[in-house]
C-alpha cells in the first residue's frame, strides 16, 4: 500500500477536512500537512467545510466537491488527503467525481509508518495494519468480474475475483500473525530476562515530534534518527543509561503518538508501547514550545492509563523549554514535571535527578571490609554492584560500593560505614 513515489516528482496535495465542531480542526489539518510532508509530498493547500455532519455519499457537500474538483485541475493536484477516515464508498464517488487518487488520514499514518518501519516486528506490524484496513476497502464489479459464466456447462464450484482477493489477503494476514507471535515469543523472553536479571527500564513515550529521539541520544549517544519529521522512529529503541548515583537503566525510546490516531492503529502498535507498561519508570516528553503542550501531556497519560500504568512512576517532561516565550507563561506547571532543552542538555541534571528519585529500589552507599576467606563477595559485588574503590589491608578487602537492597543484606555484618 505505498502512496507516495518519491524517486520521482514529489506529488501535490490537496488537504480536506468537514468542521463538525467536535475537535479543533484546524490544529489538526496542521499536523495533517506535516504528516503529508513527512510522507514525502507537497501539500498546496487546505479545504475545510463546515456542516453538521459529514455527508454519507462523498463526506463533503455536492459544490466543495465541485471546488475541490477545480481547484485540483487548475493546480496539478495528484492526491486528495481527507483529514478524517472514509468509507470505502466515499472514496469510490469522491475519485469518480474528481478523478483524483483519494486517501484518508489512516491511510496516510499507514504509508509513513511503512517508511519509517525498521524491524523485523514493525515491518510484520505494518504490513498486518496495512491489509486488515485494505481488506473492507476492496471493491470489485461483482458478477461482472465473476469466473463464472452463464448457462449450462459453466455452473458449479467458483467465486468472483474479489472473493479471491479478499480470501488470499485473510490467508497473508494469518501467516503473518503467526510471523508476529514468534517475534512476540522472543521479545517477551528478552523482557523476562530483563526482570529476572533485575534491570531497570526507563520508557521515553510522548506525541511524536515532541525531541524524544533528541533526548536518548543526548543521555546514551544511541545514534537514534532525530529527525524534524513525525513518526521519525517507529521501532522502540533501548540503550543502557548510567545515573549520577551509579545506577544503570535500559532507556527505551518509543513511537511517538499523533492527535486523533484510529484506535485500530493504537492496537496495532501496541507492541511499541508495551515497552511503556512493563517499564518501571515512564517519561511523558511534550514540546513545551507547542501551544498545544498540555492536550499532548494529557493525552499521552490517558492511553499509558488505559494500557494499566497508572501506578508506574510517570515524570512529565517539558522538552523544547528554551523555546519558551513569555517566561514559560504559555505552559501550566504539570505536577512534578522537568523542564529541559533535549538539544543543548538544560534541565538534563535535574531529570536525571528526577529518574533517581523514582528508582523502585533503595541503593545504599557502603564501606565494607571482606575477610579475604569470603573473597567471592568482592567478585559478586563486582558482577552485581556498582563498584567505587577496592583495596587490600591487612584486614582484608575493603570495598567501596553502591549496592540493591538483596546485596546489602548479604553484606550487613561487613559494613564499617554507610550514607545516604
Amino acid at each position: 500500500m505505498e502512496f507516495f513515489d518519491n524517486e520521482e516528482r514529489q506529488q501535490k496535495v490537496l488537504l480536506v477536512s468537514v468542521d463538525t465542531g467536535g475537535y479543533d480542526v484546524q490544529a489538526s489539518l496542521d499536523e495533517l500537512w506535516e504528516l503529508t510532508e513527512s510522507a514525502g509530498a507537497i501539500p498546496i493547500a487546505t479545504m475545510i467545510q463546515k456542516k453538521d455532519k459529514p455527508e454519507t455519499a462523498t463526506y463533503v457537500g455536492s459544490g466543495r466537491l465541485e471546488e475541490i474538483t477545480d481547484f485540483c485541475e487548475n493546480n496539478d493536484i495528484d492526491l486528495l488527503i481527507f483529514d478524517c477516515e472514509l468509507t470505502p464508498t466515499q472514496i469510490r464517488n469522491i475519485e469518480q467525481a474528481t478523478n483524483i487518487r483519494t486517501i484518508d488520514r489512516t491511510m496516510l499514518i499507514l504509508d509513513i509508518f511503512a517508511l519509517r518501519a525498521k524491524s523485523k516486528e514493525g515491518k510484520l506490524q505494518v504490513e498486518l495494519t496495512q491489509l486488515n484496513y485494505m481488506l473492507p476497502r476492496l471493491t470489485g464489479k461483482g458478477i461482472a468480474m465473476s469466473r463464472l459464466g452463464g448457462g449450462i456447462g459453466t455452473r458449479g464450484p467458483g467465486e468472483t475475483k474479489l472473493e479471491t482477493d479478499k480470501r488470499h489477503i485473510r490467508r497473508k494476514m494469518e501467516t503473518l500473525k503467526e510471523q508476529l507471535r514468534e517475534v512476540e515469543t522472543h521479545r517477551n523472553m528478552l523482557k523476562n530476562r530483563r526482570k529476572k536479571d533485575g534491570i531497570i527500564t526507563v520508557a521515553i513515550v510522548g506525541y511524536t515530534n515532541a525531541g524524544k529521539s533528541t533526548l536518548m541520544n543526548y543521555l546514551t549517544n544511541a545514534g537514534v534518527l532525530a529527525e524534524d519529521k513525525l513518526f521519525a522512529t517507529l521501532d522502540p529503541t533501548s540503550r543502557a543509561l548510567k545515573l549520577p548515583n551509579g545506577v544503570s537503566v535500559m532507556l527505551i525510546d518509543t513511537v511517538g503518538l499523533v492527535r486523533r490516531l484510529p484506535h485500530h492503529l493504537v492496537e496495532a502498535f501496541k507492541s511499541t508501547l508495551e515497552e511503556a507498561v512493563f517499564a518501571d519508570i515512564i517519561l511523558n516528553v511534550c514540546d513545551a514550545s507547542s501551544e498545544e503542550a498540555l492536550l499532548h501531556l494529557e493525552v499521552t497519560r490517558d492511553l499509558l492509563k488505559s494500557l494499566g500504568c497508572e501506578n508506574t512512576a510517570i515524570i512529565p517532561v517539558l522538552n523544547k523549554w528554551d523555546k519558551v516565550k513569555n517566561n514559560g507563561t504559555t505552559v501550566p506547571i504539570v505536577g512534578h514535571c522537568v523542564k529541559i532543552s533535549a538539544k543543548n542538555g538544560m534541565g538534563i541534571d535535574k531529570l536525571l535527578q528526577s529518574i533517581q528519585d523514582n528508582l523502585p529500589i533503595q541503593i545504599h552507599s557502603v564501606s565494607i571490609c571482606i575477610p579475604f576467606a569470603n573473597g567471592g563477595l568482592a567478585a559478586e559485588i563486582r558482577r552485581k554492584a556498582t563498584l567505587l574503590s577496592e583495596e587490600y589491608t591487612a584486614d582484608g578487602i575493603v570495598v567501596n560500593a553502591l549496592v540493591k537492597n538483596d546485596m546489602y543484606e548479604k553484606l550487613k555484618k561487613y559494613i564499617t560505614e554507610e550514607s545516604e
